[in-house]
């Protein structure tokens, strides 16, 4: 079981906002979903951030390739969201990038269609849809996470 204590998990995006509060839509689905976005701001990606990262995943394929453009040396630890967890699923790995490894070989078997759906300006049952969504494939990416031996 890997030991959360030993994650950091970070947020940035590729299109520059910075210092914005979360949306009011994002706000509503997550104090539906008990959580809190007290104090978090938007901050854009930098290479700062890839550089350290073991694994780095994004909502969509145009984000992934925003970040190889910026860190092209971090191909084979950049997946989408969804990618991830079908090229992880079943698979049991030594470490984190072993996984990521063996999920960066298989990249080709992956459904093509791996986007979460960006629900800005939406209406409010696409934003529960999109929210439903990214908490179902972080959960199932968190327990791969979690069966990895601790480090």
């Amino acid at each position: 079981m890997t030991d959360a204590t030993q994650l950091e998990i970070g947020s940035a995006g590729v299109r520059g906002w910075d210092a914005k509060p979360v949306d009011s839509m994002v706000r509503l689905e997550m104090a539906r979903l008990d959580l809190d976005p007290e104090g978090f701001l938007s901050r854009p990606l930098t290479e700062r951030h890839l550089e350290g990262a073991d694994l780095v995943l994004t909502a969509t394929r145009e984000h992934r390739s925003a970040v190889l453009a910026m860190e092209p040396q971090a191909l084979r630890r950049t997946f989408t969201l969804r990618e991830f967890d079908a090229l992880t699923q079943g698979v049991s790995a030594a470490s984190l990038e072993e996984l990521c490894a063996d999920a960066a070989r298989r990249r080709g078997s992956a459904p093509s269609d791996q986007d979460v759906p960006d629900p800005f300006g939406r209406a409010p049952k696409v934003h529960r849809a999109v929210a439903d969504l990214i908490v179902e494939t972080v959960t199932s990416i968190a327990k791969t996470l979690d069966a990895l031996p601790p480090r």
